[in-house]
């Protein structure tokens, strides 16, 4: 069925999304919201089978379709009919599958809380085997301090059966864990509950501003998954917990699963602020494409350079000097943390000019590791006839590192700083007498190396064999030998966008291609996931996507994945930019 639950938001595995009731509520929320909704045609008065006493009081109605396989109910050893109102299924990671209902009941969720590798096998294991658009419930866990992290995972609705507990014991929940009312001095909140002297505040108000607190959490997850921010906060406020970061660490290992639902780009910008922050999987992917897509176009010896604090770097008073220096003579590739190394070419593109790095003036052991590792892959990759370092002394260890792996010898230029006058000046007289590369060439390198990185590797090639560029950097725009076009580069994202034009050429290409089938119909802006019939498992947020039906062929970016595409009966699954009708 899957007909009331409606997913707007994407940021990861977290979704909010509007469950369609009398009046909407927006996931992720609280399921006694609902219930509290006497409109609402998911009430616990209608839905509640005659003479039913199960143990489930949170969603009093548990329909189950017609023919559900054995196992799914044993908890109520009962089977529900098919319903034609919002429906909720109580599963197991076991029995977890498509059951055409709108929402799936994760059994036993108190039994997973605090132990992570339990929690997350149980919420990933649940939450592929259930329809993309179907909701899922975890009962009696949720707290202002998990609550993040639980819809990091991909939960969507909680209720307050815990928080509620807590209160009636006296415990005060907060964002950052929990306090005995008994030894607050003060009341550290301004909720309704709290307006009193803390001398007057007893265990029914502590429930009151339990659930306030539950409630507000909820809504500022709400608002960081629209931001495309609910990573960075994750990773600063589940340290309150040890489990909460085993969690949200042990989820990381779960590359596929993450990576799956994690846009290729997006407008907010990353916070580097804690190690963490390398494992996750825009830079992981980044650094993976760089090193297995990315292939140099240049014949000039490579400098390597620090990163700077503007983005793009390009931009920047430092880059400038040492585009001053180099002049045309070089192909520069920045090292940077938590990203890796960035050509010069991709500098717009996303994340390498979405971040904000923490800046100390010393790398940590990971960072080193992590970074010296995308470089010797990217040098293995791609070769120079000689490699200079302009970097100060902090990136040294990185650049040793991988002269030892690969037998190379670098050729260090700073002598202290690497804007001083003396440092720039050896690194121009060290490229004295290399040709320079020109204007043209980078604009050619420039669309073809954002191609290899966005399509494929060697796409740039194949899709550009008769390229020709009109524009200004950044604002570049690829056409063929006749003179039509073919793609733009958005600036924005550091990404191509396909007209038709270079839709059917991706197609006839040898380069593979995001493709979806949809029904006899003609797109106009948008194209709605009722109306695709089956996409490529491929397909991410943000991809470039071409849809091919009995009456269109068009090209758009894809709002949804692949498999939410084929799958989902609400939403919008792809903008549409160009369209021609059949």
């Amino acid at each position: 069925m899957t007909e009331y639950f409606e997913v707007n938001h994407r940021d990861g595995p977290a979704r909010v999304a509007e469950l369609r009731l009398a009046d909407p509520v927006t996931t992720p929320a609280l399921v006694d919201d609902v219930l509290a909704d006497a409109g609402s045609r998911w009430s616990a008065e209608r839905d509640r089978p005659e003479g039913d006493e199960s143990r489930l009081t949170v969603l009093p109605h548990r329909a189950f379709p017609s023919g559900t396989p054995e196992g799914v109910a044993e908890a109520f050893a009962v089977d529900y009919p098919d319903v034609d109102y919002p429906s909720a299924a109580v599963v197991s990671p076991a029995t977890a599958a498509d059951h055409g209902a709108d929402a799936y009941v994760l059994s036993g969720a108190p039994g997973y809380v605090g132990h992570a590798r339990a929690f997350v096998e149980a919420v990933i294991e649940t939450r592929e085997a259930i329809p993309a658009d179907g909701a899922l419930l975890l009962s009696g866990v949720a707290t202002p301090a998990n609550v993040p992290t639980l819809a990091y995972a991909g939960v969507d609705l909680f209720d307050t059966d815990a928080a509620v507990v807590a209160g009636t014991r006296g415990r005060y929940l907060t964002v950052d864990g929990e306090q005995f009312m008994e030894d607050l001095s003060e009341l550290p909140c301004a909720c309704p509950a709290c307006r009193g002297s803390v001398a007057s505040f007893d265990r029914e108000d502590c429930v009151d501003h339990n659930v306030n607190a539950l409630r507000a959490q909820l809504a500022t997850v709400r608002e960081r998954i629209r931001a495309g921010r609910l990573r960075d906060y994750v990773e600063a406020q589940a340290r309150h917990e040890n489990w909460l970061t085993a969690t949200f660490r042990r989820l990381d290992d779960q590359y596929g699963y993450l990576e799956r639902r994690t846009p290729l780009v997006r407008r907010a910008e990353i916070s580097a602020a804690s190690e963490d922050t390398i494992r996750r999987v825009e830079i992981q992917r980044f650094a993976e494409r760089v090193t297995g897509r990315y292939r140099n176009r240049f014949r000039n010896p490579l400098v390597l350079v620090p990163c700077s604090a503007r983005k793009p770097y390009s931009e920047s008073q430092s880059h400038g000097q040492f585009h001053d220096a180099v002049q045309f003579r070089a192909h520069t590739v920045s090292i940077t943390s938590p990203i890796g190394v960035v050509p010069q070419e991709l500098e717009l593109t996303y994340p390498a000019q979405h971040y904000d790095a923490v800046v100390t003036g010393r790398w940590s052991a990971n960072e080193v590791e992590f970074v010296s590792a995308v470089l010797e892959r990217y040098l293995d990759r791609n070769d120079y006839p000689r490699v200079i370092a302009h970097v100060p002394d902090d990136y040294r260890e990185i650049c040793e590192r991988v002269e030892d792996a690969l037998g190379l010898d670098f050729e260090y230029t700073v002598a202290d700083h690497p804007t001083t006058g003396d440092s720039l000046s050896n690194l121009a007289s060290t490229l004295e007498g290399e040709l320079k590369y020109s204007k043209r060439e980078r604009q050619h390198n420039t669309l073809k190396a954002v191609a290899d990185y966005q399509f494929g590797d060697g796409a740039g090639d194949d899709l550009f064999d008769d390229l020709t560029v009109e524009g200004r950097y950044p604002s570049l725009r690829a056409h063929d030998a006749d003179g039509e076009q073919l793609a733009a580069l958005v600036p924005q994202y550091g990404t191509l966008s396909l007209t038709l034009s270079g839709a059917r050429r991706w197609v006839e290409s040898d380069v593979p291609t995001k493709r979806a089938e949809i029904d006899a119909f003609v797109p106009h802006g948008s194209v709605l996931a009722p109306g695709v019939v089956e996409a490529d498992e491929s397909i991410r947020v943000g991809d470039e996507v071409v849809f091919e039906g009995p009456r269109a062929f068009a090209v758009g970016r894809a709002t949804m994945t692949g498999p939410e595409m084929a799958e989902s009966t609400r939403g919008v699954a792809s903008d549409v930019r160009h369209v021609e009708e059949r």
